[in-house]
């Protein structure tokens, strides 16, 4: 093919409306951040818990650690990926590396040895997931900043997202419910983990790698996005922070919605890494896990596309209002868990489900709109510095929230197991596992809603 011929995903966002290839090559990618997302928040803890002895609060700072550097790496990742926009006029070197990269260290993440023992256990678990989420963060910081490329359309953008959650929600299914599934399937519990961690960062690490194609070079080459890469050009590391940080400062509509999210993440991050515990303590039964999956998700899939279609018709953000609300009075109703555990709670999990398909899709579709109209006023080319923060505040959440799980069961007393031990939890940590689930959550989305009405942007202010 000419070097001079147009890229597909180039000639899509200059026609308006996304090519079904493009959507579809955009959308296998969150197949990857889904399963990214889903696995180590849901597993993890409990792994580091209840297979190598570590303690909780150890547990926690394990993961948090982990996330604090991608918080820390992310807003570079954005410059640095400006500036091949500007340069080479694609992001998809970073694409690339990031999904390359990922398997091997997510496997190695759940490759611990049972005999090495709780602290160096700790130790390894920290380093693998560390370099796990950096490959994580080259590719899902670009990945975040192309649909304000793909497309110019308010309408569209909401579209092209729909799809991605669409997919991101099936990949929470596989993920949440067929990894433990793998994992259970073998006897040896270190092998599971072992086999779960290969499978799953294989097929991770492939979503990721589709999506790049639509990364592809601009039509010009190098220069394409001549000038728009600001600060990030001199390539230090405080031009780096100074470039996103600037962004956040002049954008309130960024502002707000990023906050907004970083407290949805906490709250879904908390529930995520819950679902293992109240499966086993509450519940009592090591498949509740796959089917509390399963009600969560299985409406999410279908309600994605219906949350769209509320948004073309009142506003991103007053269907993201309702989403919020919706989820919030769900996780709520399961504190009766408490008094009457059963399987009556996977109602209130597939009511949550539905909303958080529009959790998932709406603030994405938000996204472009606000690096859209700060480039109105400030010019183009700062997409990977909006992405950079956007993915660090995510970070930020779900870490949190495994993070607040962790320091409840230490408070509460959860007593931590290797595997092949059977112990009992105090009546205590039964109850902060519930309210971990419930109560917090849906305190934190309230809280959210407080933040979210702070959003100023409507269809008019995007043109």
């Amino acid at each position: 093919m000419s070097t001079d011929a147009p890229d597909t995903a180039t000639a899509a966002a200059s026609a308006g409306r996304v090519r079904p290839g493009v959507l579809a090559r955009y959308a296998i990618g969150s197949l990857g951040t889904g399963g990214f997302s889903t696995l180590p928040g849901l597993v993890l803890t409990y792994y580091l818990t209840d297979s190598l002895g570590v303690a909780a609060i150890v547990a926690g700072l394990v993961i948090t650690l982990a996330k604090v550097w991608d918080v820390v790496i992310d807003p570079v990742i954005g410059a640095l990926s400006d500036h091949d926009l500007a340069r080479h006029g694609s992001r998809r070197r970073w694409m690339l590396v990031g999904g390359s990269l990922l398997p091997v260290f997510f496997a190695l993440t759940f490759a611990v040895p049972p005999a090495v023992g709780p602290v160096a256990a700790a130790i390894w678990v920290l380093i693998a997931f560390l370099l796990t989420a950096t490959a994580f963060s080259l590719f899902q910081v670009p990945y975040i900043a192309l649909p304000a490329e793909l497309t110019a359309g308010y309408d569209e953008r909401t579209r092209l997202l729909t799809w991605r959650v669409v997919v991101l929600t099936f990949a929470i299914l596989l993920f949440g419910a067929g990894g433990p599934a793998l994992r259970d399937a073998l006897s040896d519990p270190a092998m599971g983990y072992l086999v779960m961690g290969i499978a799953s960062g294989v097929v991770i690490g492939a979503g990721m790698i589709v999506a790049t194609t639509v990364a592809r070079r601009r039509p010009g080459g190098a220069g394409a996005g001549e000038g728009a890469a600001g600060p990030a050009r001199s390539g230090t590391i405080r031009a780096h922070y100074a470039a996103a940080f600037a962004a956040v400062r002049r954008s309130a509509p960024f502002r707000a919605l990023l906050t907004t999210y970083l407290l949805q993440a906490l709250a879904t991050g908390l529930m995520l890494a819950g679902a293992q515990y109240v499966a086993t303590w509450v519940l009592h039964s090591q498949a509740a896990v796959t089917l509390l999956f399963v009600a969560l998700i299985a409406p999410a899939i279908l309600a994605a596309p219906a949350w769209g279609a509320l948004a073309r018709r009142v506003g991103k953000e007053r269907s993201f209002a309702v989403a919020s609300a919706l989820f919030a009075l769900a996780a709520l109703s399961i504190l009766g868990l408490q008094w009457a555990p059963g399987d009556w709670v996977y109602l209130p999990v597939a009511i949550a489900g539905v909303a958080y398909a529009g959790m998932q899709s709406l603030p994405m579709a938000m996204l472009p709109d606000v690096i859209s109209h700060d480039e109105r006023a400030n010019g183009s080319g700062r997409a990977g510095a909006f992405s950079g923060m956007w993915t660090a505040g995510e970070t930020v959440g779900f870490a949190l929230g495994a993070g607040i799980l962790s320091l409840i069961l230490a408070v509460t007393g959860y007593v931590s197991s290797t595997a092949g031990t059977t112990v009992t939890q105090p009546a205590a940590a039964v109850t902060g596992i519930v309210v971990a689930f419930s109560i917090v959550p849906a305190a934190l989305i309230a809280v959210s809603l407080a933040t979210l009405a702070r959003y100023r942007l409507r269809r008019h202010d995007i043109g």
